[in-house]
């Protein structure tokens, strides 16, 4: 009996053995609160510490640099509302319109503060331009925020020139970059980027611990009070064995980034090319070429109302993918947010399937899936006739990405 394939790494990773292996000892013997000055306390100081030069390593940045959190989330939270409230204005925020729901919904609460938010337009491609970025510049800004890969098409930004930019108007900037980390190269200084969130969980390891970049110099308020650990950024006891674990997940994916990366992405050139030939009414979300190495979005013209079929018939089967972002899940059956703000209509909008490849997914695997994923489709009914696409994008086949 074959286990299930699961092709929905952008929702979350399976944890990595090794990861798991060195979470063990703060998980039972080694349990000492990292503020106590006894022996027990030093041991998980010194674990902290040594995970803080994992992460900071992963992206190029000094281990004081590094504000563990209790998620990405939470981190996204903190460079936004941080930022502002360090300003001593209510503040303006720049964003895109695709961002995750950890940024979107941190700038409908800072409007109701008083904020100014600018969401940026992106094109078909869901890219940001440079050109909307500068006329946002133009008034007094406070922070902009744009994320570095995004979670629905896997579309990666040009954050190196938006925040090139941004900084030669002397404003911060900010990426949440938890779908990027340990997935493509991140260098924060090459970058130039003020502040970048991250999460384990998306790198293979555990869930409830995040991290904030935070650029020597940069002036943030807590939005956590205690006692004052995190550099007074994030109070609360931390999560010893998960920061450890966060630390293992960031040190594997750096060592591990180049073959890996160049592994999934010939995973998502085999299942592209495979899905052209046989369907030919399918097409592309997102940028062909700069987009995640094993995230692939499509859909399958005419057909778009019947994705939650084919989803529940793909699960049915022990393949686990997903219509989009796993924060947006309570919205399924409406259009997403993201497709409608690349351009689509509402029809187009419905109809995203995304694969999301990681570590321990094998090319039996792939094998296997092309095997399925037609007799699945098979058992669509077909809806009414396909609809005049607004955009090129609409029309484009899905291609060798």
């Amino acid at each position: 009996m074959h286990s299930r394939i699961y092709f929905d790494h952008s929702a979350t990773t399976p944890l990595d053995p090794r990861v798991l292996a060195a979470m063990g000892p703060f998980l039972s013997g080694a349990f000492g609160n990292p503020s106590s000055l006894h022996q027990e306390g030093r041991l998980a100081r010194e674990a902290i510490q040594t995970a803080r030069a994992q992460v900071a390593s992963l992206i190029g940045a000094a281990p004081e640099e590094i504000i563990f959190t209790g998620s990405g989330t939470e981190a996204d939270n903190l460079a936004l509302i941080g930022a502002v409230r360090a300003s001593g204005k209510p503040g303006h925020v720049v964003t895109s319109a695709i961002e995750h729901a950890a940024i979107l919904e941190t700038c409908r609460f800072l409007a109701t503060t008083g904020t100014k938010i600018t969401h940026l337009p992106v094109d078909p491609e869901g890219l940001v331009s440079t050109a909307s970025l500068l006329r946002a510049l133009q008034s007094d800004v406070t922070i902009v925020s744009v994320m570095a890969a995004n979670n629905v098409v896997g579309t990666i930004q040009p954050i190196e020139e938006l925040a090139h930019l941004t900084k030669l108007h002397g404003v911060l900037f900010h990426t949440d970059a938890v779908q990027a980390g340990g997935k493509i190269p991140l260098d924060v200084n090459r970058l130039r980027v003020d502040l970048l969130s991250l999460s384990a969980h998306k790198l293979h390891g555990p869930k409830g611990v995040g991290a904030l970049y935070v650029r020597k110099g940069v002036a943030l308020s807590p939005i956590v009070f205690g006692g004052g650990q995190e550099r007074g950024l994030r109070s609360a006891t931390e999560n010893v064995a998960a920061i450890v674990g966060f630390g293992a997940a960031a040190a594997i994916a750096q060592e591990e980034l180049a073959a890996e990366a160049a592994r999934l992405a010939q995973f998502r050139e085999r299942i592209a090319r495979d899905l052209s030939q046989r369907f030919p009414d399918s097409y592309l979300f997102g940028h062909p070429v700069q987009r995640l190495p094993g995230h692939l979005s499509f859909g399958f013209r005419g057909r778009e109302r019947e994705l939650g079929k084919l989803l529940a018939a793909l699960d049915r089967v022990g393949v686990a993918v997903s219509a989009g972002s796993a924060c947006s899940a309570h919205h399924s059956g409406e259009p997403s947010a993201v497709l409608l703000a690349m351009g689509y209509d509402a029809e187009r909008a419905r109809g995203l399937l995304r694969l999301s490849l990681g570590r321990f997914n094998t090319q039996a695997e792939i094998d296997r899936f092309l095997e399925i994923l037609p007799r699945a489709v098979a058992t669509l009914t077909e809806t009414d006739p396909p609809r005049a696409p607004r955009h090129v994008v609409d029309q484009a086949p899905l291609a060798v990405v």
